[in-house]
């Protein structure tokens, strides 16, 4: 594990109490208060996400209108550069617009992904503004359309499809691409979707054709849903195994130290083994397996539950 985890701040989104009442009030400086706040923490890149959550609603035109105000601010308070997070094309053609990349260096578009309206359009501005791009492998095309991927080969053919796409479309060489391929509740993942996850890293990083690409896990999602005293521990015990087959970028809240544990730490081996229970035996179901992960996910839980208390 000798590469440097690169965090991509996650504060400046809409899921945040801080943000929403930035967003609502139309602040550009808390917005800048929050970015200043997450570089000094240390992290690597800062995202911004305007659109809405399940705590507030966001009209498309709100967050266009809002861009060309809040970028500048955000770029008077740091150099750390931005990683704009929007499914939108239009959002990401303003936003590019309005970043200053003399002060903050190449930005990140996240996310380039087989279901997006106007893919061509977002290749495009990925080549145009010269910035690095964020690419979801969790999803794949199919005949007729796109499927979530299901397996770690096919997160591994979506991953080499786009990738070849932006080296060819957009002229980006691969350590300009950032690969993301989901990652889900552990709590909730009854379909080994972490596990899909972590061996299609493994299948990326063996591929002499996507060396020197980088991969990306949103590890908020992690531990979503589990008891806050087990969650921090969790995440970082992710890390740890993520780390092990290539992982080196995490959306994540610097306020959380978000850092891999050792290998030997209790929670690493604790959480190995679960997920090891997630892999279908002979004869098995994926969803038998399933359950008994998530059945020792919440041993776990337990566990350290009954320690605290």
């Amino acid at each position: 594990m000798n590469k440097k985890l690169h965090i991509v701040g996650e504060l400046m989104n809409n899921s945040y109490a801080r943000a929403r009442k930035a967003f609502k009030a139309r602040d550009p400086e808390g917005y800048a208060r929050l970015a200043a706040l997450e570089a000094g923490l240390g992290a690597d890149y800062l995202t911004l996400n305007l659109d809405g959550t399940q705590r507030i609603q966001v009209r498309r035109q709100e967050m266009l209108d809002f861009l060309p105000e809040v970028i500048p601010a955000i770029q008077e308070a740091t150099s750390t550069p931005i990683a704009f997070d929007n499914p939108s094309v239009d959002y990401h053609r303003i936003a590019l617009a309005h970043y200053d990349r003399s002060k903050s260096g190449p930005p990140i578009v996240n996310s380039l992904a087989a279901s997006r309206e106007r893919l061509d359009e977002m290749v495009e501005l990925v080549k145009h503004f010269d910035t690095l791009a964020v690419v979801m492998a969790s999803e794949t095309f199919v005949p007729g359309g796109t499927s979530q991927c299901l397996n770690a080969q096919d997160s591994h053919r979506a991953a080499k499809h786009f990738v070849e796409l932006l080296v060819t479309k957009a002229g980006r060489r691969n350590d300009q691409i950032i690969i993301d391929p989901g990652l889900a509740p552990v709590g909730a993942d009854t379909y080994g979707l972490v596990n899909i996850g972590l061996d299609a890293m493994r299948l990326i990083s063996a591929d002499p054709d996507l060396k020197g690409v980088h991969m990306i896990v949103g590890l908020s999602n992690f531990a979503w849903g589990t008891p806050k005293e087990v969650r921090e521990e969790l995440e970082k015990a992710y890390l740890t195994l993520g780390m092990e087959v290539g992982l080196d970028f995490a959306l994540a809240n610097p306020e959380k130290t978000p850092s891999p544990l050792p290998a030997s730490h209790p929670m690493v081996t604790k959480l190995r083994e679960a997920l090891e229970q997630g892999r279908p035996g002979e004869g098995e179901t994926s969803e038998i397996s399933g359950f008994r992960q998530a059945e020792a996910i919440m041993a776990i839980c337990r566990e350290v539950e009954a320690v605290d208390f």
